[in-house]
Order: structure tokens, then C-alpha cells, then sequence
């Protein structure tokens, strides 16, 4: 479970970096085929910079520490992130949430956490509550579990939504979109990164073979040498002298600071991050493909309440001939009904063009040309989504895939400042070379007359000058924080967004349930103004005046039920929900 920073501090006796991460089964998968998952390792060392001193060299600067895990030890970097990979698979289910009581096995809670929190009897087994707890948060005043204690977020799109229609473009829409596409892409370059900067800390081995001819003038050290010398039984070197060389180099950075291995786990945990990134705009995705769903049968029943009212409006202007012909109305009555009936045709035209803008949004979204989208013939004010269950709050920790993202960053940002903090130290490399060497190719592979090899080391270090090795080190602590403020940012976004659509769904709800009275009393007057004018005990203006209200009632209570589905739709997706989705292989 990603942690919160209610005690963040930056100090020099800040614990390491821990790589305690919810992993899913796809990410090892991915990393192994990438050949990744067997050489790549979590470093889990002491994060604090150098101290400062008359050089130039900073002061120290501990790496943040988003997940802490009181058993690992300090200077422990021989942890395989392979292994990793499949222990954190169960870690957030294995985890009790922070804001919790400590488990206590057959225990209640005391009175005074019944009193404030609770509306039931809470029993902790384990750390988890029973599924009959219903909880209150005290600041923002939501349900926090009614009759389930499973949160939302953890039904697929299909239970959810529960359309066949809907749920057709969804499933359409993970293969054919082109952000995801986009976005798989973007994985799989971070994925290729990842095995790039595997094979920085790992020997370089390199085999080639040359080939060449070399005159050097007599009276030069080399010449005069060759003169002076002979090859075997007497007989002097050619001239001009030719040259074969075939051999092997191997280079090796000795990475004795884990600059390397922190700049490939940096890059894994970027990885990482972007498939949550791509996982929460499926998200988006998912939520946007339903409202605008919605917001299509909301035309469709904006469109029918029009036919019915111009249908009714019609009947009202044939009874306004009648009486006219009859000479018991006047002109004044049928023009006025014409214009009423020529207002709602015309704006019959105007919701038709939505119709056709909003059939292709969805299909942009799915990634198809303009086609119609069929859709569920329903009485759309009658139209109910399944009940929304938020869980506990740390439960949105676990489930929103920006969350868990930008945890991700965080963590790789404390490991770059591992990284800009190894440079100022010295480095060592090793290189050797093993190979054949002779002037004729008949001698080239004797030996070991034409062996030549090599050994040599080199320790290199800064000792002037270290500006920009100190620019790096501060840029990155600077991104570091930046990751902090980023995670912080979008745990506090995470919850206002489920506090103020959660609310919303309850406000709109209670709103329609009175609009619908509304209407009910709007239906009668329509139907009462009608026969009275027919039967000459009402004016014209009475009979319009109430159709006008009826239908400005009808379409408002359309667009607040609209409002109310895309509410819901918002909260599932604040939720964390519709990132089970079928996704597309980004191989």
C-alpha cells in the first residue's frame, strides 16, 4: 500500500529507499522476456548525500522514502528485483490500512472509536473489519461501506455498467484506440530502457580482427630497428610491413557505489510508472466512453420528449382552427400555436446534429470512422446504475493507478539521487585484451609466439572543478521533492474527487426525486389546461403556458439525470475502477 507523508522528514538518519511495490504479474512477465527479471537488482543502501566541505562537495541529502520496511537493513543492495517483483505481487492485500487499529485476534474496538467513527460493532481479525461495518468519516461525512465492505473500484466494467452495448464499444475501444496505442509504445520504450541500463554494470566484451601494411622510412627508430633485426633463419622483416591482428577486448566498470544498478532500477520503477499511467487513462478512458454514452441516450430522450410535445402542440393548434372557423377564437390563438410547433421542430434539428457530434466522439474514442452506435432503447429517467461502495479511504491508495504512478516516480526519484551522488566518487575500470598479432598469416596463430594479452585498471575520480557533478546532484534532490509534492498532490486530488462526486450522486439523486414530482404536477396542469380550453373555459395563453413548462421541466430533469450518470460514472472512475479492461500487448 502506498505510504502517506503525515511524518515526512529529510534528515541524515532517514531509512533507505524500500522496494516494497504492488507488482502485477504482467510486470514480471514483461521484464523476464526482456531478459531483465534475472539480472536486474533493487538497490536498498543508505540514500544520504556527502557532506558538505571547503571543495565545493554538498552537504548531505537523504532520498525520500515512500515505502518503509521496518525489517530490511541498512546497506542491503544485493536484493534481486526479480524476486521483487513476484513478493510484492500480495503486498497491498497483505497489508492492513495505515488509518486502521492495530489487528488484535477476537478484540473490539473501545467505546469511544464506536462513538466517533462507526455505526456498528467493528471486529478486527487479522486487521480487517467485518464485512457489516459501516463507516463514517468524520471530516467529509461519506459512507465508507454500507451493506458489502468491497469497494467499487474492484468490479469490472461489465458488472458495473451492466449494457451490452456499453460495455461492446469499451471492450472495442481497449483494442482500438489510439492513445492506448500510443501508450503502449511508450511502455515498451521504457521496458527497452530498462534492459539498456542492465547492461551497463555487466563486462563489455568486444572481438575484432585487423589488417594492415606500414612502410617506415630507414633513418626512423623503427626502420633502423627492422633493419638491424631479423625474423627466423636469417631472413629480414618485409618491407613494406604487413600487419594481422585478430583479438578480444573486455572492459568492465567495477561498480563499487551502485551507480549503475540504481540508474537501472530507476529506470525499471519508470517503467512501472508508465504502465499505472497508461492504466489510469484507460481509466479516463473508460469513464469518458460511458458519459458520453449516457449523455447519447439523454439526447435520444430529449429528442422523444420534443416528438411528444410538438404531437400535443399540433392537437392544441387543429383545436385553435376549429374554434376560429367556428368563430368562437381568433387568429391571435393559431399563430401563436404554429410558432410553438415551428420553435420545437427547429430545436428537433439542433439535438439531431448532437446526436450525430455525440455518435462520433464515441467513435474517435473507439477508434472508427462515423458510424451510429447502437445503443439500449430505455426510459432513461428510470435509468439506474449499480450502487456506488467507497470502501475505506486507504482503499483508493491501492487503486488509483495515478497514485501508485506517481509513487513510482517518487521511488526512482530517490534513486537518481543515488545516482548524481555516486559521481563524485572515484571509478574503476578494468580492461584486458587477448589476441594474435604477426606480420604474415602464416605465423598469426602460432603460439605462443604471436599471443599478446593485456591487463589494466583504472581509478579515475573528479578533483577540480565538480560544478556541474554538483549542479546534477542539487537538480536531482530538487526532483526529488518535486516527486514528493507530486504524490502529495495527487493523494489530496484523489480524495476530493471522490468526496465531491460521491456527494453529487446523493445531491442530484434527491433532486430528481423531486423534479419528477415536479413534472407529475406539470403533467396534470397540461392535461387540465387542454380541456378547459377545448371546451372554451380557458385561454390559449393558459394551454401554452403550461405545455412550455412541462417541456422546459422534462428536458431539465433529463439533463439533471444525465448529470447524475455521469456522476457515478466519475465516481467509478475516481475509484480506481476500469482499469480491468482487456489491454492490448505492447509487444
Amino acid at each position: 500500500m502506498p505510504a502517506t507523508f503525515q511524518n515526512a522528514t529529510f534528515d541524515n538518519d532517514s531509512e533507505p529507499l524500500d522496494a516494497n511495490e504492488s507488482i502485477d504479474d504482467d510486470d514480471t512477465a514483461l521484464l523476464n522476456q526482456s531478459g531483465y527479471g534475472d539480472q536486474a537488482h533493487q538497490s536498498a543502501g543508505d540514500t544520504s548525500g556527502p557532506d558538505e566541505h571547503a571543495d565545493g562537495t554538498p552537504a548531505k541529502l537523504t532520498a525520500y522514502k515512500p515505502n518503509s520496511n521496518p525489517n530490511s537493513k541498512p546497506g542491503d543492495d544485493s536484493v534481486s528485483f526479480a524476486s521483487f517483483l513476484e513478493s510484492a505481487t500480495s503486498l497491498d492485500s497483505d497489508q492492513s490500512p495505515e488509518t486502521e487499529t492495530s489487528p488484535t485476534s477476537g478484540n473490539s474496538p473501545d467505546a469511544s472509536q464506536s462513538e466517533q467513527s462507526e455505526e456498528s460493532l467493528v471486529s478486527l481479525n487479522d486487521g480487517l473489519i467485518s464485512s457489516e461495518t459501516v463507516i463514517t468519516d468524520p471530516i467529509d461525512g461519506l459512507i465508507y461501506g454500507n451493506t458489502n465492505y468491497d469497494n467499487s473500484a474492484h468490479l469490472s466494467q461489465y458488472e458495473f455498467f451492466n449494457d451490452p452495448a456499453l460495455t461492446g464499444l469499451i471492450a472495442e475501444a481497449m483494442v482500438g484506440n489510439q492513445e492506448l496505442k500510443i501508450l503502449a509504445q511508450e511502455i515498451r520504450i521504457a521496458c527497452l530502457e530498462v534492459q539498456a541500463r542492465s547492461g551497463e554494470y555487466l563486462p563489455f566484451v568486444t572481438l575484432g580482427g585487423r589488417a594492415g601494411l606500414e612502410k617506415s622510412g630507414r633513418h626512423t627508430r623503427a626502420g633502423a630497428v627492422e633493419e638491424s633485426l631479423n625474423v627466423a633463419n636469417g631472413k629480414a622483416f618485409p618491407d613494406p610491413l604487413p600487419d594481422f591482428l585478430v583479438a578480444a577486448d573486455v572492459s568492465w566498470e567495477m561498480d563499487i557505489w551502485k551507480k549503475l544498478r540504481n540508474a537501472q532500477s530507476a529506470a525499471a520503477y519508470r517503467y512501472l510508472g508508465t504502465r499505472e499511467g497508461r492504466n489510469y487513462i484507460q481509466t479516463r478512458l473508460v469513464a469518458e466512453l460511458a458519459e458520453s454514452y449516457y449523455e447519447l441516450l439523454a439526447l435520444d430522450s430529449r429528442l422523444d420528449t420534443l416528438d411528444k410535445t410538438i404531437e400535443i402542440q399540433k392537437q392544441s393548434l387543429r383545436f385553435a382552427k376549429a374554434k376560429k372557423k367556428a368563430a368562437r377564437g381568433t387568429e391571435l390563438a393559431v399563430q401563436r400555436f404554429q410558432a410553438e410547433v415551428r420553435k420545437n421542430q427547429s430545436e428537433k434539428l439542433i439535438i439531431q446534429q448532437e446526436i450525430i457530434e455525440a455518435e462520433n466522439r464515441i467513435n474517435f474514442i473507439v477508434g472508427r470512422y462515423p458510424q451510429p452506435i447502437d445503443r439500449a432503447a430505455l426510459e432513461y429517467i428510470d435509468l439506474n446504475l449499480r450502487a456506488l461502495n467507497v470502501g475505506v479511504p486507504s482503499q483508493q491508495l491501492q487503486n488509483r493507478a495515478d497514485i501508485r504512478q506517481a509513487e513510482r516516480e517518487l521511488t526512482a526519484a530517490g534513486l537518481d539521487v543515488k545516482v548524481a551522488r555516486a559521481r563524485f566518487y572515484p571509478s574503476l575500470t578494468l580492461t584486458a585484451g587477448l589476441g594474435w598479432n604477426a606480420f604474415s598469416t602464416g605465423y598469426l596463430f602460432r603460439t605462443p609466439e604471436s599471443l599478446i594479452y593485456g591487463v589494466a585498471g583504472e581509478l579515475v575520480g573528479p578533483l577540480i572543478n565538480k560544478r556541474a557533478i554538483k549542479a546534477d546532484y542539487l537538480s536531482a534532490n530538487a526532483a526529488q521533492l518535486q516527486a514528493v509534492y507530486n504524490y502529495q498532490q495527487t493523494v489530496l486530488q484523489a480524495h476530493i474527487e471522490v468526496v465531491n462526486h460521491m456527494t453529487k450522486v446523493d445531491n442530484y439523486r434527491q433532486s430528481i426525486e423531486i423534479k419528477k414530482q415536479q413534472l407529475q404536477a406539470l403533467e396534470a396542469s397540461v392535461d387540465s389546461a387542454t380541456k378547459l380550453f377545448q371546451n372554451a373555459r380557458a385561454e390559449y395563453v393558459e394551454v401554452l403556458l403550461a405545455q412550455r413548462e412541462f417541456m422546459e421541466a422534462k428536458m431539465t430533469l433529463i439533463e439533471t439525470k444525465q448529470q447524475q450518470l455521469a456522476a457515478v460514472v466519475n465516481t467509478y472512475q475516481a475509484l480506481g475502477g476500469g482499469a480491468g479492461a482487456t489491454l492490448t500487448s505492447v509487444n
